[in-house]
């Protein structure tokens, strides 16, 4: 294996930057900088010098031994001065030692998935804990991380493992006679994971919705409020307003942190009849992503209507430009503030029912591997039901089940799907 070394924390001026190495020259390469070691997963500062013995930097050095770092290799970290120059200086002398070359994006965590430190689904989590941007995205990514999917499928495989051995010892058996029919434990163990799966597929829609973000659309007619509204929500000009009907022609989005969760705000063309060509297709727009959207906010103004766009049970209806209407029910205006902050939180209210509702899987993946095992033991059910000539049949599909959850966390089939995972890494990581 060869040694790799980058720059693990993020380019540009830094109290603190971080240069790691990993394989089996790590130790050497530190060495040929700083004189000596520390003991490992001791820190100890050390002068750098270059070949020719100039002064590079002074810095915390960092050694793990075989096994008990990151990649699970010999690794060594270098913490610097964060000025580009002194981590520039640093990575030319690396550079030109024998044996070391940079790293590729991902590569680290791709040795920890390949020496058994991480399973595949950690290391989807710690992409999504890198790039999480809330306080929701950060606890799910860290669930998934710390490994609570891949417990999930050791306990579903453990059954199965059961349920398939019960039945191919009937089928080793199949000449004598076997005092006990396993029918029953094994049907009771296939229905036991087959619901605890099904449960699982329900909330990986919401997972991924806490990965990449809520949509909220503002719909309502013309010139009630919404772009103001969005202004308000975002706290800034994201959108164009003006007293004039019509003004918002397309679908304005902006990204936010709604009390921890992701929530992308869509400010909709107001809902009318119009013989204008360029406003219908930003209505028609509008009613497309409205229906798309996890929830609707409908912003009542004092005329038109929602054409055949109607509230469903969890969206929410509210007055707007509600400092013109006085004590006029619930109500908000962007422009005063009123009514925003009780908005948000009947918004926030609606989407943490359905974030109580998400699964420990986290991506489409996940979920086309678990419907496949559903499908598998459904198919080994029936089997079973078929009576005792058909174990063989059943302990197959069993087998498949089993296989469809190994590739949740990478112990097949996954080899079509690594290079596109860690392409999304930065190269220190």
């Amino acid at each position: 294996m060869e040694t790799i070394y980058a720059l693990a924390t993020a380019r540009g001026k830094a109290g603190v930057a971080v240069i790691r190495l990993s394989g089996p020259r790590s130790f050497s390469a530190i060495e040929n900088l700083a004189g000596s070691l520390p003991e490992p997963r001791v820190a100890g500062l050390r002068p750098l010098r270059d070949d020719a013995g100039q002064l590079l930097d002074e810095a915390l050095v960092l050694t793990f031994v075989e096994g008990h770092s990151f990649t699970g290799e010999q690794s060594a970290e270098l913490h610097l001065h964060g000025s580009q120059a002194t981590v520039a200086a640093v990575l030319r002398a690396l550079e030109k030692q024998e044996d070391l070359r940079l790293a590729e994006p991902g590569e680290f965590t791709r040795r920890a998935l390949e020496n058994g430190q991480l399973d595949l689904a950690q290391v989807e989590g710690l992409a999504d804990l890198i790039e999480a941007e809330t306080e929701a995205q950060r606890k799910q990514a860290l669930r998934v991380l710390t490994g609570a999917l891949g417990d999930k499928a050791a306990v579903w495989r453990s059954r199965l493992i059961r349920a398939a051995a019960l039945l191919e010892a009937t089928i080793d058996f199949a000449d004598e006679d076997v005092p006990v029919d396993v029918s029953p434990e094994v049907l009771e163990l296939l229905a036991e994971v087959g619901l605890s799966l099904e449960e699982e597929a329900r909330g990986v829609a919401v997972s991924e919705r806490i990965r990449d973000g809520f949509e909220v659309a503002i719909v309502g007619p013309p010139n009630a409020g919404k772009s103001t509204l969005l202004n308000a929500l975002a706290g800034r000009e994201a959108a164009i307003t003006s007293e004039y009907a019509g003004t918002t022609r397309d679908v304005i989005e902006v990204r936010m942190d709604l009390n921890g969760l992701p929530v992308t705000v869509l400010d909709t063309a107001g809902l009318r009849e119009t013989e204008d060509y360029v406003e219908g297709i930003g209505i028609a727009r509008a009613m497309e992503r409205a229906r798309l959207a996890d929830m609707r906010v409908f912003l009542q103004g004092d005329e038109g209507s929602y054409l055949e766009l109607q509230p469903e049970a969890d969206d929410i209806v509210v007055k707007g430009k509600g400092d013109l209407r006085g004590n006029d029910g619930f109500s908000v205006s962007g422009k005063t503030g009123l009514g925003v902050s009780e908005l948000i939180a009947r918004i926030v209210k609606i989407l943490n029912v359905r974030v109580a509702t998400a699964a420990t899987a986290t991506r489409d993946r996940h979920r086309i591997a678990i419907e496949r095992a559903m499908k598998a033991l459904e198919s080994a059910r029936n089997e079973v039901m078929n009576g005792p000539d058909r174990a063989e049949l059943a302990a197959e599909e069993i087998r498949t089940a089993i296989r469809a959850l190994d590739s949740l966390i990478g112990l097949v089939d996954v080899e079509n799907i690594l290079d596109e995972i860690f392409a999304s890494f930065c190269l220190g990581k």
